[in-house]
């Protein structure tokens, strides 16, 4: 008995070329997975935001409510850190293109785009001051140098680490992406 709304052959099978409700290229989107490594950094997080949560309810029921209240407010700083942590990265639209980090977003727009290239160079490991050798996602700006520009996207940070397919197609998106609205 064959089940087609199991399946992910049955959203080809339709004859219309109607273009689908999440191809707007006007929202803001990450062309990658967010990675293990970033994801399991914020699920420990949220973890350890959970136990000082526990922690608030009972001190709010043993002692004073400032103190709950400061406990309550660890534990929302730990929640917003974490959801911060797996929102960094490179997000793209028709308006540009923008570089999340843990706190601060910069936005390019494509007319400042003088290209996005992919370079072999020494990269960070996971961000920290070690480097190792890798690939980087650059980005050429018109009204600046690339020298002190960090690299949109590595090999070795927490998106990509072991994942070298995955850091492939994702830097040929955003090349795609550039290529395509820079033009046009």
């Amino acid at each position: 008995m064959p089940l087609p709304f199991l399946t992910a052959d049955r959203a080809f099978d339709t004859a219309d070329d109607v273009a689908l409700p999440f191809d707007d290229r006007e929202r803001w989107r990450r062309p990658y997975r967010p990675g293990p490594w970033r994801v399991g950094a914020a699920a420990l997080v949220l973890l350890l935001a959970s136990y000082v949560l526990f922690a608030g309810v009972i001190i709010a029921l043993t002692d004073t409510v400032s103190a709950a209240g400061t406990v309550f407010g660890i534990a929302l700083a730990m929640i917003v850190a974490a959801l911060r942590m797996l929102r960094m990265g490179v997000w793209v639209s028709a308006r540009g293109l923008r570089r999340v980090g843990f706190l601060v977003t910069r936005t390019v727009p494509w007319d400042r785009v003088v290209s996005v290239r992919t370079v072999q160079q020494p990269v960070r490991w996971l961000g920290l001051p070690r480097t190792v050798q890798g690939q980087a996602l650059l980005l050429v700006r018109r009204d600046r140098t690339s020298e002190g520009m960090p690299p949109l996207l590595t090999t070795h940070n927490a998106d990509f680490l072991a994942r070298s397919e995955s850091f492939d197609r994702a830097a040929d998106s955003v090349e795609a992406w550039a290529e395509e609205y820079r033009r046009g």
